[in-house]
């Protein structure tokens, strides 16, 4: 075999090799950048479960700490004595639940467990109709300021919500939770009442943050109360205490101008010339 052609295989076998080490470095390369990816994502699992189960302890140690009465007996002078221990409500952030009700179970809270009826509603609807030894702190109150734009929306307010419905132009009461609180202490327990259940479920909300502890709300408000179910003192009853307006007359207006219009068909097709005699008195325009 001549040198020339020994030289050539010798430079193709060499070629080869280095090719074929460039592939097996490329694929070390490769199995590297997989396991360096797996090594990542075992990791970031690892931190997501420790996480969990951080927040998993945290959870269970702070609902032991939620429990919302201990009750327990303790022998005092021969007697039996139950204790109360105090909420760390500001210690833990615990907040007091607060209890809807229907009117029946309302009923019961107050007469059997002593809860006082607090009245948010406004001063209008408290005097329509109110249930009897219940204390009036509104949670909203009319709006008398004289700037320019409380002067507009209350002329607004005035002549559609306020002539249809009677509703009073109001305002936050800046005052309620302090009424409240010179009136009751924070274990106080306290049924919140309004016509719809919205202000008193607000209200409720406001007491809570303050930190009252056993509070009660009725659902839908008075508005769902059947009579008799409390007594009561008003010109109305205590679900049609928030009727007031044009609505309150809307059906009667109805009802005459139906009569009104039946009486002028009967007329006109029952004394067809009587009629026209009318209609020729109108003057022309």
């Amino acid at each position: 075999m001549a040198p020339v052609e020994i030289r050539r295989i010798i430079s193709f076998q060499g070629r080869a090799s280095k090719r074929k080490r460039q592939q097996t470095k490329k694929k070390s390369c490769r199995g590297r950048g997989k396991e360096q990816r797996l090594d990542s994502s075992a990791l970031l699992f690892q931190i997501l479960m420790a996480g969990l189960a951080t927040c998993c302890s945290t959870l269970s140690s702070t609902s032991h700490v939620a429990v919302s009465w201990l009750e327990f007996q303790a022998h005092h002078n021969g007697r039996k004595a139950l204790w109360k221990p105090n909420r760390r409500r500001n210690a833990y952030g615990i907040r007091a639940e607060v209890k809807f009700v229907k009117a029946d179970e309302a009923k019961k809270l107050v007469s059997e467990e002593g809860y006082a009826v607090v009245d948010v509603r406004d001063i209008t609807q408290f005097e329509r109709a109110r249930i009897k030894s219940c204390y009036h702190v509104p949670l909203f109150i009319e709006n008398k300021d004289n700037d320019i734009g409380t002067f507009v929306l209350r002329t607004v307010h005035n002549n559609f919500s306020g002539l249809f419905f009677g509703l009073p132009f109001t305002k936050p009461n800046p005052e309620f939770i302090e009424s409240v609180k010179t009136k009751f202490s924070a274990g106080s327990k306290l049924l919140l009442v309004c016509q719809e259940g919205l202000r008193s479920a607000a209200a409720a909300n406001k007491l809570e943050s303050a930190g009252f502890e056993n509070i009660a709300c009725i659902t839908s408000g008075l508005q769902s109360v059947s009579p008799g179910t409390f007594d009561s003192e008003g010109k109305t009853e205590l679900k049609d205490a928030g009727k007031a307006g044009l609505v309150t007359v809307q059906g009667k207006i109805s009802a005459v101008l139906g009569t009104v219009l039946i009486c002028a068909f009967l007329f006109i097709t029952f004394f067809p010339d009587q009629a026209e005699q009318l209609l020729a008195l109108v003057p022309a325009s």
